[in-house]
């Protein structure tokens, strides 16, 4: 079993770095060129809170968002369901639900569907710039189909494979990524905790359909013909990146009533500037959750339109649980985060979640 548990190691890393040599760090150059950016967006509180700092600590159904590897943790069935204000002023919200369930000693399945709405935009044109004409509803949908196992008390490894979809009245875009991730946890009463995760691989992206199309005339003609002319849009590429996370457990007393949880984590990221996050949780005997963090990259500190992000840093977000079968260790608990941002007023999400 010892010489499998190395195999595993030597031919995760390999991986990891042949598919990662595709992944460039954090250009400033490069910003903008890539699309379907909601793939960045982590939809559900808990990690929210943390600034997500939590990747190599991130446990459950949200962990398909940050590191897969945490999913194999599932005890038997959990659910979970969110919203978000994204943007708070922007009227933009996020709504996302899903479900683990685990399958045999040591395989856990999942599922989460993502759906950005955007409301009713107006449909302007060149004759009617101040609309009039109707409005549209843009529409940005991922799913998620994930895969973790336990290979042993110590290593977590698993993948997701998303599928993308955006889409406005006349014009649409579907593509495929893939997201794989480890974990593995050590030291005294498992109070060590690394993680690495790479995520957003996948082909490129096109737009297509009608709203490519432009009627006109055709130069030169005698005619007063009226042609169709379909033009070709750019492909774009997916926001791939490399997540490297730490943790450690503080256990205030060895009874475990009071333990405070310190990580960090590292994102080098293709097209936007590198990112680091810290943060930190207080548990209380299970039963409250209190965490803090914060988000920084390159010229954070900078006024618009210097500053590159609309993160200002600071995060923080509270978790009250109720256990509903201590011996199964089941539980139901609702969460809540904050993000600071500027402009607007911060990202608000709140979320419900089920453990069985």
């Amino acid at each position: 079993m010892k010489i499998n548990i190395r195999k595993l190691k030597i031919t995760t890393l390999a991986v990891i770095a042949l598919v990662s040599s595709n992944v460039y760090s954090g250009n400033p150059d490069r910003a903008g060129q890539a699309g379907a950016s909601e793939l960045l967006i982590m939809p559900y509180s808990r990690s929210n809170g943390w600034a997500l700092a939590n990747s190599s600590s991130i446990r459950g159904l949200e962990a398909m968002y940050l590191n897969v590897a945490g999913t194999a943790f599932t005890q038997s069935t959990e659910a979970m369901l969110s919203y978000t204000d994204w943007l708070k002023g922007s009227d933009i919200n996020i709504n996302a639900f899903g479900f683990t369930q685990r399958v045999g000693e040591t395989g856990v399945i999942g599922i989460s569907v993502m759906s950005m709405n955007f409301g009713e935009i107006d449909i302007t044109t060149v004759n009617q710039p101040e609309g009039g004409v109707g409005a549209y509803k843009p529409s940005l949908l991922n799913i998620g189909f994930s895969y973790a196992k336990a290979f042993s008390n110590a290593i977590f490894g698993g993948f997701v494979v998303k599928v993308i979809q955006e889409s406005i009245a006349d014009l649409s875009a579907e593509g495929v990524a893939l997201d794989a991730g480890i974990q593995y946890v050590t030291g005294d009463r498992d109070r060590i905790k690394f993680g690495i995760a790479l995520r957003n691989v996948g082909p490129s992206m096109r737009f297509d359909g009608d709203g490519l199309t432009v009627q006109g005339s055709v130069v030169g003609s005698t005619f007063d013909n009226q042609l169709s002319v379909q033009q070709r849009s750019t492909s774009f590429e997916l926001p791939s990146l490399l997540n490297i996370g730490a943790s450690y457990d503080i256990f205030l007393d060895d009874e475990e009533k009071h333990i405070i949880v310190v990580a960090g984590a590292f994102t080098s990221n293709s097209f936007q500037k590198d990112v680091f996050a810290i943060g930190l949780e207080y548990n209380f005997n299970n039963y409250l959750f209190f965490r803090a963090g914060y988000h920084y990259e390159d010229g954070i500190f900078k006024a618009m339109p210097e500053r590159s992000t609309a993160y200002t840093g600071p995060a923080a977000g509270l978790s009250m649980q109720v256990p509903l079968n201590k011996e199964k260790g089941s539980f139901f608990s609702i969460d809540y985060s904050y993000r600071a941002t500027n402009p607007y007023a911060g990202i608000h999400s709140i979320g419900a979640k089920i453990s069985l």
